[in-house]
């Protein structure tokens, strides 16, 4: 889907996405230091929000104008300030570091695309930085539920590691995530990593 695919998408729903973080964002975020942060394919901006909430100076952006205009309105309501830009993370460029902390959940690209994103999002880092990635995992295609049904732009903990460096990672795991449905609570397999960019 292009960002016309998603602007229909955001437009046609009141809100499209969950209001509340990202689970594993909330988990690991709550215990760190703040900082500066930025939220790569922020959509409506429930990460962006929650960040600016614990005390982060956010930045989120996405490709669709009609996704950052909800989330900058709803970061109105609540009295924050976040700069929401409307951005191609496939043209995005940070040019020195400049964030202590940076999101990226459920992006999922060709594979050339979505490893040049993980490692600007990298080098974008101050020393120290962490950068978090979550995706769905491979193996979501037969033992999960939802998600992109392609195998080509899932990933797993070793795909990101070899990309990042095996001795930035901090966190590597594949998680269980539950879902509700009409038929009870099912479980999605997500990829999670944590990356520190060395001091």
């Amino acid at each position: 889907m292009d960002a016309a695919d998603w602007d229909v998408r955001y437009s046609e729903a009141e809100q499209v996405w969950s209001t509340e973080p990202n689970e594993f964002v909330r988990d690991h975020f709550t215990t760190r230091r703040t900082g500066s942060a930025i939220d790569l394919g922020c959509g409506e901006g429930r990460n962006s929000l929650w960040l600016a909430k614990q005390g982060y100076q956010v930045t989120g952006i996405d490709f669709s104008s009609i996704a950052i205009e909800k989330a900058r309105a709803t970061a109105t309501r609540h009295g924050l300030e976040i700069q929401f830009d409307v951005i191609d993370l496939e043209l995005w460029q940070c040019t020195s570091p400049r964030f202590d902390a940076a999101v990226i959940c459920y992006i999922h690209l060709p594979k050339a695309a979505m490893h040049q994103i993980w490692l600007s999002a990298f080098e974008c880092l101050n020393p120290g930085g962490e950068l978090l990635i979550v995706g769905h995992h491979p193996k979501n295609l037969s033992e999960g539920v939802g998600g992109p049904q392609s195998i080509e732009v899932l990933f797993d903990q070793a795909e990101v590691a070899a990309v990042l460096g095996v001795d930035n990672l901090i966190v590597s795991r594949a998680a269980i995530r539950k879902v509700p449905s009409a038929q009870g609570d099912r479980n999605a397999i997500d990829t999670v990593v944590v990356a520190k960019r060395p001091a």
